[in-house]
C-alpha cells in the first residue's frame, strides 16, 4: 500500500485525490501537525510508515544530519502547483521510484528530472 504524509505545503485536496485512487494518504492538517516542525513530521512519517512528501528542502538536510534510514521523503521541486497536478507528480515519482522508496530514500523531483539517493545520506 502506498501509504504518505504530505507537509504543510501540498495541498490537503491532493491527499484526497490520492485516496480516491486507493493511496492512504494524509495531510499534516488531518492529523493535528500544520504547525509541527519538520523533526515531528518526520517521526510522524517514520512511526506510521510512510513515506513524506514535502516542499521544504530542509527535510533531506534533516535526513543527512541524523543520518536516518527512514523515512523516504520526496521534495518536489515545483511550487504553485494545484492539488491534481500535486497528485500527477506524486504518483509520477512514486511510480519511477518505488523500489527506491521502499528501501529508504532521499528524492526530490522538479517535473522533469528525478533524483534519487538513498538512505542513510552520507
Amino acid at each position: 500500500m502506498k501509504r504518505v504524509l504530505l507537509d504543510q505545503g501540498l495541498a490537503p485536496r491532493a491527499a484526497c485525490l490520492l485516496r480516491q485512487e486507493g493511496w492512504d494518504a494524509l495531510h499534516v492538517s488531518e492529523i493535528g501537525l500544520a504547525r509541527a516542525s519538520d523533526e515531528e513530521i518526520l517521526d510522524a512519517a517514520r512511526s506510521g510508515g510512510r513515506v513524506c512528501i514535502t516542499l521544504d528542502h530542509d527535510f533531506h538536510a534533516n535526513l543527512a544530519l541524523t543520518r536516518a534510514d527512514q523515512p523516504s521523503v520526496i521534495l518536489l521541486r515545483l511550487e504553485k502547483l494545484d492539488a491534481p497536478r500535486q497528485a500527477a507528480l506524486i504518483r509520477t515519482v512514486w511510480a519511477a521510484c518505488e523500489t527506491a522508496i521502499e528501501s529508504g530514500a532521499a528524492i526530490s523531483a522538479d517535473g522533469e528530472t528525478v533524483r534519487v539517493r538513498q538512505l542513510p545520506l552520507r
